[in-house]
C-alpha cells in the first residue's frame, strides 16, 4: 500500500479545491497570452447614427489592435456625417461629409422635400428624381432627373412639418430649377433602383 509522506497529508483531502484553483489559473494565464494587444483610440458610434451633424455623445472613443485606415482619433462633433453607421463602427475619414467629392460639374443643392416619410427611403448615394407640383390643379413636373443623394441631414428638432431637408449633387442649371420649384411648389421624388 502505498503510504503518502507526512507533510503531504493535509493538503490530500483538498486536492479537488487545489485541481480547481490550477486549472483556473491555468484559464487565465491563457486568456492573458493570447489577448489582443490594446492598440490606438479610434471613435466608434455610441448608438446608430443617421446621416448628418455629429452631436457630442454620438462617438466614443475606444482602443482598437488593428483600426481601419482612415480610422478618424480626434474630436468629431459638428462635422458632417455622410452616410448611416452602427453602433460600435469605427468612424473613418470617408465616412465624413468632406470627404465626399462632387461630380464634375455639379454643385451641392440643399432642397426640401416635402413627405420627410418618403425622404426615410434614400441615403447618400442614392439616385433620384425631384417633382415639383403646385397648388390650383396642374399636374406634378419632373424638376431634375438622376441626381445623386449628398447626404440627408438629421433635423435638429424632430417636431418639424415642413419636409425634410436633403443635399444633392446638381449641374446648376438644375439647382436653379430646384430653388424656384421650391419657393412656389412642394417637392416630391421618385426612387431610381
Amino acid at each position: 500500500m502505498n503510504r503518502q509522506p507526512a507533510w503531504l497529508r493535509p493538503w490530500a483531502r483538498r486536492r479537488r479545491l487545489i485541481a480547481a484553483a490550477l486549472a483556473a489559473l491555468g484559464v487565465l494565464s491563457a486568456f492573458v497570452a493570447i489577448r489582443p494587444a490594446a492598440g490606438p483610440e479610434v471613435l466608434v458610434a455610441a448608438r446608430d447614427l443617421s446621416p448628418g451633424p455629429l452631436r457630442p455623445g454620438d462617438l466614443r472613443p475606444v482602443p482598437l489592435a488593428h483600426p481601419p485606415d482612415g480610422a478618424v482619433r480626434s474630436y468629431a462633433a459638428g462635422r458632417y456625417l455622410a452616410g448611416p453607421m452602427r453602433r460600435g463602427e469605427p468612424l473613418t475619414d470617408a465616412r465624413l461629409l468632406h470627404s465626399l467629392t462632387l461630380p464634375p460639374g455639379t454643385v451641392a443643392a440643399p432642397v426640401r422635400i416635402a413627405d420627410p416619410d418618403a425622404v426615410a427611403l434614400i441615403s447618400p448615394g442614392s439616385t433620384i428624381g425631384v417633382l415639383a407640383a403646385w397648388e390650383g390643379g396642374q399636374p406634378a413636373r419632373l424638376i431634375a432627373d438622376d441626381i445623386r443623394v449628398i447626404t440627408v441631414p438629421r433635423p435638429a428638432d424632430d417636431t418639424r412639418t415642413g419636409g425634410a431637408l436633403v443635399v444633392l449633387a446638381a449641374t446648376p442649371y438644375q439647382a436653379a430649377q430646384l430653388a424656384g420649384a421650391q419657393l412656389s411648389g412642394r417637392l416630391s421624388i421618385t426612387l431610381k433602383f
